[in-house]
């Protein structure tokens, strides 16, 4: 099974030691960074690992390699000869492994360090690029009780498709293969599935003060606590199930704790996982290539995902977006995906529970955006009767889309401005404008709220947008789309799994992530 394993990135060996002691029943190991530590400190390393009380690797990254070490390489060998000298009986008094990349050439280190009981693991970089990770997994190791390290930089989905495939084809072979940012985050959650001998984590979410005192580990590294609490990394094995969301960037989506959070409450064997796209044939590559089981879509996909569908549901024609998809197994029919739309009745259902209304007769309605969230919730409008306009950065979509319910239309302007007053009973605001980290941006400043109108942003991070500010300032009741999330995951599970959603769980999740805002 992977282990995780921390990376310790403080300037002292005292701030590397509280991390350990605050995420020790997370983790299975720690990482020694010592090119992250002051100069004094690294004097100092070799009783590090009987104070760590677990297993660690020594490192000193260079910063070719993606580290910090900016000296001179006889001097790196110098610091590491001192960490793993005068090794003692018991090896938990010792470094358990050291990382040596491949262009590092020290027979003399490397037959002291095997005598004692240190492992090699022989790395390689690539923080750039890709590389050809099969090959250089297969001929990394110079002798058999190596572990190879292969670390790469995906720039899109397909360069994520090879790592698995890299896996895939090193059976046997004991390794760890890491896919760097953004994009690599899913292969440090299915370690397992690589076939990888650990994962990489780092304490991200330590307090700015201590963030003043060390560095990231590497970009993508996620916190222990939410890759065990979270993503249950333990428990993914082979038979684990596979679902995720998609869209991109993905920065802020609070969808996997979501998840996760009910497969762990419902003894569900699935782990949901994020999948940054720059384009949707590479995501439905790796998806087959995972066997992907379901997805959320999320923007920019929810149109364009549509003409890939095998089939489409009731739901989706009728809101003309599609935010959920479902495999259709071979066994059924000739596979591919099924698609469906769950944010409508997660928006309508949130709405007029905080209206406290069944429907939306003599509402007059302002929907902001014209993309796939904001078809959704006009759809709802129609169906429950309300009357609605439709604005837009551009107003020709804005009028495509009205069209088809017979709704009034125009740009985000001030020539809009006399028509949204006479549809302000509630305003909409369906874009994803104001989402952290563009926490700034507000899609309609011309407008000045007075104080009557209802306002929901479905934007949900940050809890109160620069829209729903402006609102708040002059008196409007607000509601930001956390709990239409919530809701629109409570149809997407019940999408997936064909049973009900556990009601009792809202709340819980609501408070949860509410938390976050705190």
């Amino acid at each position: 099974m992977s282990k995780i394993c921390l990376c310790l990135t403080g300037k002292t060996l005292s701030q590397d030691l509280d991390l350990i002691k605050k995420y020790r029943k997370y983790i299975d190991m720690a990482e020694l960074r010592v090119d992250c530590l002051e100069p004094d400190e690294r004097l100092f390393i070799r009783h590090f690992p009987e104070q760590a009380g677990i297993p660690v690797i020594l490192t000193i990254r260079r910063t070719i390699d993606g580290g910090y070490f900016e000296g001179g390489e006889g001097y790196r060998v110098t610091l590491l000869s001192r960490g793993l000298a005068f090794a003692e009986v018991d090896k938990r008094h010792n470094f358990a492994y050291v990382d040596l990349e491949e262009d590092l050439d020290v027979p003399g280190l490397e037959e002291a360090v095997r005598t004692f009981g240190t492992r090699i693991i022989r790395s390689a970089h690539y923080c750039d690029g890709m590389g050809n990770i099969t090959q250089k997994v297969k001929n990394l190791r110079r002798i058999g009780d190596e572990i190879a390290k292969v670390v790469v930089m995906p720039r899109n989905l397909q360069d994520v498709l090879a790592i698995y495939k890299a896996g895939q084809e090193t059976p046997g072979t004991e390794k760890i293969i890491i896919g760097l940012g953004d994009f690599g985050i899913n292969t440090r959650i299915l370690a397992e599935r690589l076939g990888s001998f650990l994962t990489y984590t780092s304490a991200i979410e330590e307090s700015p003060d201590f963030m003043k005192q060390s560095v990231l580990g590497a970009p993508g590294h996620i916190n222990p606590r939410e890759m065990e609490e979270t993503y249950r990394f333990r428990e993914i094995n082979a038979a684990t199930d596979i679902y995720g969301i998609v869209g991109f960037p993905l920065i802020t989506s609070y969808s996997p704790r979501i998840f996760n959070t009910v497969f762990s409450r419902e003894k569900i064997d699935a782990v949901y996982v994020p999948f940054p796209a720059k384009s949707l044939d590479f995501f439905l590559e790796l998806a087959a290539e995972l066997n992907i089981k379901g997805a959320s879509v999320t923007t920019p996909y929810k149109e364009e995902i549509i003409p890939r569908l095998s089939k489409v549901s009731e739901s989706l024609r009728i809101a003309g977006a599609c935010n959920t998809i479902k495999a259709i197994p071979l066994e059924d029919d000739s596979g591919g995906w099924i698609g469906a739309n769950t944010d409508a009745l997660g928006f309508s259902e949130a709405l007029l529970q905080f209206l406290d209304k069944k429907n939306f007769r003599k509402q007059r309605i302002t929907v902001i955006g014209a993309g796939g969230a904001a078809r959704a919730v006009v759809s709802e409008i129609f169906r429950l009767k309300g009357k609605c306009l439709i604005l837009n950065r551009n107003p020709v979509r804005a009028r495509d889309l009205a069209l088809k319910y017979g709704y009034k239309w125009g740009g985000l302007d001030s020539q809009a401005l006399d028509t949204m007053e006479r549809y302000s009973d509630i305003i909409i605001q369906a874009t994803p404008v104001g989402t952290f980290p563009n926490t700034d941006e507000d899609p309609f400043t011309q407008y000045n709220f007075n104080g009557h109108e209802t306002v929901m942003d479905l934007v949900y991070n940050p809890p109160l947008s620069s829209f729903l500010k402006r609102a708040v300032t002059s008196g409007c009741l607000v509601l930001n789309g956390l709990d239409m999330l919530i809701r629109q995951a409570k149809y997407q599970y019940q999408y997936f799994f064909e049973r009900d959603f556990p009601e009792q769980i809202i709340k819980q999740l609501l408070w949860t992530l509410k938390e976050n805002y705190d």
